[in-house]
């Protein structure tokens, strides 16, 4: 995975709740097992006709809004718990999703897929939906070091698990982690004393 530490971008926003699983990456797009060519399919049938057109007026046809940050609307990745919805959203491109809620299983898939679900207040990701309508390229900067949002006059703490802040700041996932402590693992082993 890429590190992600420090992130300063423009912002996509999505102000619909309760996006669902299938809503991110429809099932019909589940076949592949690599994680790569799903962003293609983020949002399909959002984004594009049935004759594969774009959508004129869904967000991510517009190119006035763009950006490694999207800010979408309370309850997102909730539904079922395809990790896919993750990969899609990570082979678009994004980095940090913003959000007053999220779905406990698409918290964690994103986490382990080096996305950052950044949750806020539902008072802050309004001010932040009214600052991006205001200023279509306005810079969003998360510092996951420090734990903070800031834009503007904003700057907001968001919580996060210690050990997936470890591992989203050095591209870790489960086993790169193991990995960069394998000294004090074998440390522990020899040190272990076993009683029968």
């Amino acid at each position: 995975m890429e590190k992600l530490d420090k992130l300063i971008s423009t912002a996509v926003p999505l102000p619909i709740e309760d996006i669902d699983t299938d809503q991110i990456i429809p099932a019909r797009f589940l076949k592949a097992v690599s994680k790569d060519g799903f962003g293609k399919n983020l949002f399909r049938d959002w984004r594009y006709n049935q004759d594969d057109s774009p959508v004129k007026d869904f967000i991510l046809n517009n190119n006035t809004y763009y950006g490694q940050i999207l800010v979408a609307g309370k309850n997102f990745g909730c539904g079922s718990s395809r990790e896919h919805a993750a990969w899609a959203l990570a082979d678009y491109g994004f980095k940090v999703v913003i959000s007053s809620f999220f779905a406990d299983i698409f918290r964690g898939n994103a986490l382990n897929n080096g996305i950052l679900p950044l949750q806020v207040g539902q008072d802050v990701l309004n001010q932040i939906f009214s600052m991006i309508e205001s200023d279509h390229q306005l810079p969003l900067e998360v510092n996951v070091e420090d734990q903070t949002l800031c834009t503007g006059n904003l700057k907001v703490h968001f919580d996060i698990d210690p050990y997936k802040k470890v591992c989203l700041i050095n591209g870790y996932d489960d086993i790169d982690f193991l990995l960069s402590i394998k000294d004090d693992i074998e440390t522990y082993e020899k040190n272990r004393v076993f009683t029968l």
